[in-house]
């Protein structure tokens, strides 16, 4: 090499060390949404009924959302070995940010106009399941991305 080729290298990579060292001292990971699961037990004989709830006003609630921005996905998963004291079913949903009380009241009114629902309604409808399905627990849980 010549002393040319040397000196040019050695510059080059005084130039990479700064960057690298900055890049490197950042932390890798990045937050992302949030991921509500809630847990719910099912008494023996109800599972179709609750199914069914979920395969109608549950999805309809949860596709209204969605399509309203106000979560960035749902799902349901089911406890495939469940031992005893662990719920039959996980009902998942993803979403950005919380919604401050403005923001929750505005919605409440456009859901229960979309559902064509009363506060009355709906609790009445959640003793109804209440006799069958029952909420074990809830996690927040938020997704950490690696940073590009």
């Amino acid at each position: 090499m010549t002393i040319k080729t040397c000196v040019a290298l050695a510059a080059l990579s005084l130039a990479v060390v700064p960057f690298s060292a900055a890049h490197a001292d950042q932390f890798p990971l990045v937050s992302g949404d949030y991921v509500q699961v809630d847990s719910i037990s099912i008494d023996d004989g109800h599972f179709l009924d609750y199914a069914k709830h979920l395969a109608s006003i549950w999805r309809k609630s949860e596709e209204f959302a969605l399509k309203q921005g106000w979560i960035t996905g749902y799902e349901i998963l089911e406890n495939e070995y469940r031992r005893p004291g662990e719920p039959d079913i996980y009902l998942v949903t993803r979403f950005a940010h919380f919604a401050d009380q403005a923001e929750t009241d505005k919605r409440e009114q456009a859901y229960q106009a979309y559902m064509q629902t009363t506060v009355a309604q709906e609790e009445a409808g959640s003793g109804e399941r209440a006799k069958y399905r029952h909420q074990t627990g809830a996690t927040l849980l938020r997704v950490l991305k690696f940073r590009d």
